[in-house]
């Protein structure tokens, strides 16, 4: 397997850092400290072609892959990752409208998002149903010609700023099989019904925003149904089989910055008369930093790779997405520990990195889950 990247891979890469590094740092400590974001950062990424980089050219995407989408995540990740979350997730649910989104639904947002005139995003979790989706407990009933909606979504990324949101609803109460209750329904976020409320307070990637919702009520036509009704367990699975290869590269990219932070800090740091990259534990911890991070994202790059050319493979994805989280929850304890009384001072990047690593072992799928995917795959 050729690991390399082609020329126009590597192009996309260097413009990605080259835009992060222009656009990020100078505001990356504001948007932690404050809990906020400046959405002329995602406009002008959407100008410049990084955000929904895999949406088919007839839909007025780029029509590139997965692993281009994750070459630019590990890129602006390693710069920022709240920056790079709250740009990137802003098409965090155009996955499903691809897979199974009707052609009217397609064509009226996907050309939106890469346009930088909308947001779209997915409600999931609730306050009593996260790593088992099948409990989620949020009705669609049929009314009509309608559905309406009842029910709450806790931890709903840009739920405050989406302009259309994606909700997974149950639909068949009483169908026997927990796979086959519940269907995914779009929702604009302008009907009555929807409201939103900011969480604060978040450990890290604080620049990105995240919402519990409230739905009361909330009516939509049929055709707002996405796939086919019951399938929406066997849809998210779909879409977590995309999803989590974002989180490999998040993690790479975080993992990297880690130690980048660390090589110049230890680099520049004396103690006992010598610089503490002289040191051999400093060292031993740089090594592991490094093969960490070359593992995980060859892991990315195959995983990613299949997946574009149509072949999923579940336990590899999970394996990339696991192994990527936790290698980068590693090297950023890593980071602190070798900057010393500074990496606890938010002055310095290795803090808020520290912070930002953890939701890696937790959003789209918790490494235990993970692990049993995995698992799943090798006794069944």
């Amino acid at each position: 397997m050729d690991f390399g990247l082609n020329k126009e891979q590597q192009d996309i890469v260097a413009a990605a850092k080259e835009f992060a590094l222009g656009e990020f740092p100078d505001r990356a400590q504001e948007f932690d400290r404050n809990e906020t974001f400046d959405q002329d950062i995602w406009r002008k990424a959407c100008e410049l072609g990084f955000v929904g980089i895999f949406i088919p050219e007839e839909y007025e995407g780029a029509g590139y892959g997965f692993l281009e989408h994750c070459l630019i995540t590990e890129e602006f990740w390693a710069v920022d990752p709240g920056i790079g979350q709250a740009i990137l997730s802003c098409t965090f649910g155009s996955e499903l409208l691809m897979l199974f989104g009707t052609e009217g639904q397609k064509q009226t947002i996907l050309p939106k998002l890469v346009a930088g005139e909308a947001i779209i995003a997915t409600a999931i979790t609730e306050p009593d149903a996260g790593s088992d989706p099948t409990g989620a407990a949020t009705t669609a009933v049929k009314d009509g010609d309608s559905w309406v909606i009842n029910g709450s979504k806790i931890f709903a990324t840009n739920g405050n700023l989406a302009d259309y949101m994606m909700i997974f609803c149950l639909t068949d109460a009483d169908n026997p099989s927990r796979h086959h209750r519940h269907s995914f329904i779009l929702v604009p976020t302008e009907a009555k019904g929807y409201e939103s409320n900011k969480l604060y307070g978040k450990m890290g990637i604080r620049a990105s925003d995240t919402a519990e919702l409230s739905l009361s009520d909330l009516r939509v036509p049929l055709e707002n149904l996405v796939g086919k009704e019951g399938e929406g367990f066997h849809e998210l699975m779909a879409f977590f089989n995309r999803t989590r290869l974002h989180v490999c590269a998040q993690g790479v990219g975080l993992a990297k910055a880690a130690l980048e932070e660390s090589i110049r800090h230890t680099r520049g740091r004396h103690q006992f008369g010598a610089p503490l990259a002289s040191f051999q534990n400093t060292q031993f911890k740089l090594a592991e930093m490094a093969t960490g991070i070359r593992a995980s994202r060859n892991l990315y790059y195959e995983a990613a790779s299949e997946l574009d050319r149509g072949n999923i493979d579940h336990a590899l994805i999970s394996m990339a997405k696991w192994y990527a989280g936790e290698n980068a929850v590693r090297c950023a304890d890593a980071a602190v520990q070798m900057h010393g009384g500074y990496g606890y001072i938010d002055e310095y990047k290795v803090q808020r990195l520290y912070r930002d690593a953890k939701i890696l072992e937790i959003y789209e799928g918790s490494k235990e889950m993970e692990k049993i995917i995995i698992a799943g795959t090798l006794v069944r």
